[in-house]
C-alpha cells in the first residue's frame, strides 16, 4: 500500500501559517493582503472553486473581493474591468477564473493582468522568470505539486520524472519545475503529450509519473513501476446516477487499481486541488510583502 501525499492536511498547515501570519500583521496595525477574484459567467466547477478560494481567505484572515461578470460581458469590458484592478492600490492579487466564454480571448486577457499582481503565474514576464529559476510567481497547481514534494521530503534529485501533459497551465510549469536545480529538483523530465508514441513505456520507465491529462482513470497499475511517485493533477466530474450530486469527482489516475504499486501518490480528491488554492495563497503574501 502507497503513502497518501495528502493535499488537504498539506495545505491546512500552509494556511494556518499563513493565518498566523496575517494575525501579526494586523496587530502591528498593518493592514492584511487582499486578493480579488474575476468570474464570468455561471460555470458550475468555476463557482465551486471561486468560492472555496473566498472561504480560504476568510478563514485567514485576508480580505478578499469577489467581482462576477455576466457570460454576455463584452471583451473591452473585461479588459476594463482588469484595468481598474490592476490600479487598485490596496489589492494585492487578483485572478481572472477560467475557462471564459468563446467570444472573449483568454490570452489577450491574461497579458492585460499586471504581472506584479497575477498571483496565479500565468502571465509571460511571470513564466519567463519561473523558466530562468528567477523569483516570481509560480502557476498554483504546480507550485502545489513541489510544496507536496517538499514537505513529504521526498527526494527526486537524479530520478526520471515523466509530466503527461503540456498546457502552460500545468505541464509545461511542471517539466520546467521538476528539473531546476534546488530540492525538490533536478530530476530529469520527459515531457509527454497527445503525440507521444509509447507512452506506457516511457512512464513504465518513470520514478515520478505527473498526469495533467484530464482523461479520467487514463493512468492504470500497467503503465508503472513499482514504488514509483504518482502524482494526478486530473479533476474530472463523472456522471454517476448513484451518487447523491449526480456525479463523482475523478482523477487522470485509476487510484485503487495505481495505489497498491505506488510508493506515494496524491488521492482526487483531496491531493493537488487543495494545495492550489494554498499556494494561489502564499503567492497573494508574496505580492502582500512586494506591495507594502
Amino acid at each position: 500500500m502507497s503513502n497518501i501525499l495528502d493535499g488537504k492536511v498539506t495545505s491546512n498547515q500552509i494556511k494556518e501559517e499563513l493565518s498566523q501570519e496575517v494575525a501579526a500583521l494586523k496587530a502591528s496595525g498593518k493592514r492584511p493582503p487582499h486578493l480579488a477574484a474575476v468570474l464570468v459567467g455561471n460555470d458550475g466547477a468555476s463557482l465551486t472553486y471561486v468560492g472555496s478560494k473566498v472561504r480560504s481567505c476568510e478563514k485567514i484572515g485576508f480580505d478578499s473581493t469577489l467581482i462576477r461578470l455576466e457570460d454576455t460581458v463584452t471583451q473591452v469590458e473585461l479588459l476594463e474591468t482588469i484595468n481598474k484592478l490592476n490600479n487598485y492600490a490596496t489589492l494585492d492579487g487578483f485572478i481572472v477564473q477560467l475557462p471564459l466564454p468563446k467570444h472573449i480571448d483568454e490570452e489577450v486577457v491574461l497579458h492585460a493582468i499586471n504581472p506584479d499582481k497575477d498571483v496565479d503565474g500565468f502571465h509571460p514576464t511571470n513564466f519567463g522568470k519561473m523558466a530562468l529559476g528567477m523569483e516570481t510567481f509560480i502557476p498554483a497547481t504546480p507550485f502545489g505539486i513541489m510544496e507536496l514534494l517538499r514537505r513529504y521530503k521526498l527526494d527526486i534529485s537524479g530520478k526520471h520524472a515523466v509530466v503527461i501533459g503540456r498546457s502552460h497551465i500545468v505541464g509545461r510549469p511542471m517539466s520546467i519545475l521538476l528539473s531546476n536545480k534546488g530540492n525538490p529538483g533536478n530530476a530529469t523530465v520527459t515531457l509527454t503529450h497527445s503525440r507521444t508514441q509509447n507512452l506506457a513505456e516511457i512512464t513504465k520507465a518513470a520514478d515520478i509519473v505527473v498526469s495533467a491529462l484530464g482523461v479520467p482513470n487514463f493512468v492504470t497499475a500497467d503503465m508503472i513501476k513499482h514504488n514509483a511517485i504518482i502524482i494526478d493533477v486530473g479533476i474530472t466530474r463523472v456522471p454517476d446516477e448513484n451518487h447523491p450530486k449526480g456525479y463523482v469527482i475523478t482523477g487522470d489516475v485509476a487510484y485503487d487499481d495505481v495505489k497498491d504499486k505506488a510508493s506515494f501518490i496524491t488521492p482526487v480528491p483531496g491531493g493537488v486541488g487543495p494545495m492550489t488554492i494554498a499556494m494561489l495563497l502564499q503567492n497573494t503574501m508574496l505580492a502582500y510583502k512586494r506591495n507594502s
